[in-house]
């Protein structure tokens, strides 16, 4: 049972930041693997994951925060499914204000919540709100006005479904739980991806991912032609001109694929 995740409803939330949008992702490496995803298809792929009802998971999202990805609440709850970072940091979120991770942890925690409580939504969504300790100490529903009135207008809002808006998002790549099959990429590729994050500057980040997963589809090719293989090697070879720090020769002698 993770620890009390006190959350307020949207009308207590502010942005972060006003002047930066959600969407905005100039200098994420998401932006550079190119995919997007409106509100609506995370939602989805939450839901699919942590096989719980999406219309359940985005009629909280529309409590919390109304869909507002930059929302802060007055206790510092963060994100479209109001996470509190410690609780965010236990499902494996590194940034609250990422849509798809903070979807993602919320349909996480929503099932954990599902699984306590037997499949009692109401319970479940009291825990969400005021904490599972509270619904333990009553036995149910807690006796708190705000938490009566949050599961009420959830589950009105999942009996009657929400319009989710029709943003569109830079795919995130940070998630500690979004496997890397969700990408289309190999656990260990995946794996070498995340850690090359953490020792390129943005421009040698791009520049090795390209020459390196050219070189891995040439070289796993076992048809390919003479050109492709001088290609290959003439590609591998570029790699030299990126200007490696000792930890980052360190990781790419070190590991294979």
């Amino acid at each position: 049972m993770l620890g009390v995740n006190r959350v307020d409803g949207y009308e207590n939330v502010s942005t972060k930041d006003n002047n930066v949008s959600s969407t905005s992702v100039t200098g994420s490496f998401s932006s550079y693997l190119g995919e997007t995803s409106t509100l609506s298809d995370i939602f989805e792929r939450a839901a699919n994951k942590y096989n719980i009802s999406v219309n359940l998971l985005k009629a909280v999202g529309k409590q919390e925060s109304n869909f507002n990805a930059d929302a802060v609440s007055r206790c510092g709850a963060q994100g479209i499914m109001q996470l509190m970072p410690a609780t965010a940091s236990s499902l494996g979120v590194t940034d609250s204000f990422d849509p798809e991770q903070n979807i993602m942890g919320g349909a996480k925690y929503l099932s954990e919540l599902l699984n306590t409580y037997d499949g009692n939504i109401s319970y479940a969504l009291a825990a969400y709100n005021a904490g599972g300790n509270n619904v333990n100490k009553y036995g149910g529903i807690p006796p708190f006005k705000e938490t009566q009135d949050y599961v009420v207008k959830v589950t009105a809002y999942m009996q009657s479904g929400v319009d989710v808006p029709d943003t569109t998002y830079s795919a995130s790549t940070s998630y500690n739980n979004t496997t890397s099959s969700d990408k289309g990429l190999s656990d260990s590729l995946q794996e070498k991806i995340e850690e090359l994050k953490d020792l390129f500057n943005y421009d040698d980040y791009l520049t090795f991912i390209n020459l390196f997963i050219n070189n891995k589809e040439i070289t796993n090719n076992d048809d390919e032609s003479d050109e492709s293989k001088n290609k290959s090697a003439s590609d591998n070879s570029s790699l030299n001109q990126i200007n490696y720090s000792p930890a980052i020769l360190n990781l790419l002698t070190s590991s294979t694929l």
